[in-house]
């Protein structure tokens, strides 16, 4: 029997005050066997007293997702359903970090808490959070790469779960079709497209830095070694992929002994800004260049474009923030759990760099539905290998990847994030054939 009273009444009320709203369209359930709110919506679980303490303490974003990992909070039907609710009402409609509550607000959160039996000391945050260490100067080597080990050395096997046999960390190209392919029982089929999907992203790279055979291109942040050896298997080209995780490099060589490439495939683990050996023939840079930060993203680009010979091409492939010119807050979700000092910047500011580095935009190409259609099939992967992906990476680390995978999704299919590659050209050398069609 379903009781509309107890403590699943009073979570709705302080639940409110955080998001800023009186209408939560979720259906709550408390630790106390007590419900409340609409019949038939999204249910959000709460497991135990310590998640109203977080809230408390920590009353927006932060304090609900460390609820969240913990497995205080939970959503135990359909992810999606349940985040596009949450995501929908109040501060989470706002751009940049959550208003915090006022005065008056805040004793009413510490009433709540009270007759809930939940006030007491700050919880302690999740040992994944404790994880990083963002010590030393913002965006030096060092710090660069004990943040970039926080995200991609959660483990290989890990990420094989979640992303398949493609091992590609980057937004696919999906074909026309595929954009119906959302809730429970599309999943699958997503799944089913993935790698397809990906090696058109591959592919459709090659194209737009016109590869041919014997070039000599550089991948910045080049993952597990993807699109090094499609360009060196499918196009010719003799490759250098540099990462700065020791784990995707190990991976990455391995898997160009395994296909015959290592004659053509280069891994190192290095810095963008401490290479050689150039210049290249082209340069792609896929997803890697959200961690350089904004004040650093003009070195990044100059750095690109010394790397290159002229005539030669970069395609930066890159998530934007599209939520206007608030800048995110460095103490929410992602930066404490996700990607330690990455920074989304706008296209605008990205097309800025790049041209005031010298080089010449040739196109740009949004990509935005297509990498929420990604996300939500890397989602479905991990949830069908939940206990597998629990046991390698631990439960905590499977939870904070499924929160931001699935938020992340949601950020895309609202508009709030975007994701775009921009194809530029260092001028000198031959003109780039006229193109009066569509790359895809």
């Amino acid at each position: 029997m379903r009781r509309d009273h107890g403590a699943a009444a009073k979570l709705a009320k302080a639940l409110g005050i955080v998001l800023g709203t009186e209408q939560i369209p979720l259906r709550l359930k408390a630790w106390d066997g007590s419900e409340a709110g609409p019949e038939g919506a999204p249910v959000l679980e709460f497991r135990s007293r310590r998640a109203l303490r977080r809230m408390l303490w920590s009353p927006g974003q932060l304090g609900m997702s460390r609820a969240y990992v913990a497995g205080e909070i939970d959503a135990p039907g359909d992810v999606f359903e349940a985040f596009s609710a949450l995501s929908s009402v109040g501060k989470f409609t706002e751009p940049g970090p959550f208003r915090p509550p006022t005065p008056a607000e805040l004793w009413s959160l510490v009433r709540t808490a009270i007759r809930l039996g939940a006030l007491g000391p700050n919880p302690a945050p999740p040992p994944e959070e404790a994880r990083i260490q963002r010590k030393g100067r913002l965006h030096s080597r060092r710090r660069d790469s004990a943040a970039i080990s926080h995200h991609y050395d959660v483990g290989n096997d890990f990420y094989a779960l979640v992303l398949g046999p493609s091992m590609v960390y980057s937004c696919a190209v999906w074909p026309g079709d595929a954009e119906g392919m959302r809730g429970p029982t599309a999943g699958a089929r997503l799944v089913e497209g993935l790698d397809a999907a990906q090696e058109a992203k591959l592919d459709l790279v090659c194209r737009k830095l016109d590869l041919k055979p014997g070039m000599r291109v550089l991948d910045v942040g080049c993952g597990w070694g993807s699109f090094a050896l499609h360009a060196a298997g499918k196009y010719g080209a003799t490759v250098v992929g540099v990462t700065l995780s020791a784990e995707q490099a190990v991976l990455a060589r391995k898997r160009a002994a395994d296909a015959g490439l290592t004659d053509k495939v280069d891994i190192r683990v290095q810095d963008y800004r401490d290479i050689p050996d150039g210049p290249f023939d082209a340069v792609s840079s896929i997803g890697m260049s959200e961690h350089v930060g904004r004040e650093h993203t003009p070195g990044y680009a100059a750095a690109l474009f010394a790397l290159l010979r002229p005539g030669g091409r970069l395609l930066n492939h890159a998530i934007s923030w599209n939520a206007g010119p608030t800048k995110p807050d460095p103490d929410s979700f992602i930066p404490r759990y996700v990607f330690p000092d990455g920074e989304m910047i706008s296209l605008g500011e990205m097309v800025a760099a790049l041209e005031s580095a010298g080089f010449e935009v040739l196109d740009v190409e949004a990509l935005r539905r297509h990498y929420a259609l990604t996300l939500r099939a890397w989602v479905r992967r991990l949830e069908e290998n939940w206990d597998q992906a629990a046991g390698l990476a631990g439960l905590g680390r499977a939870r904070v990847w499924r929160l931001y995978m699935a938020s992340s999704a949601l950020g895309f299919e609202n508009n709030l994030t975007g994701v775009n590659q921009v194809l530029v050209q260092r001028p000198g050398g031959e003109e780039p054939p006229l193109r009066l069609t569509a790359w895809l």
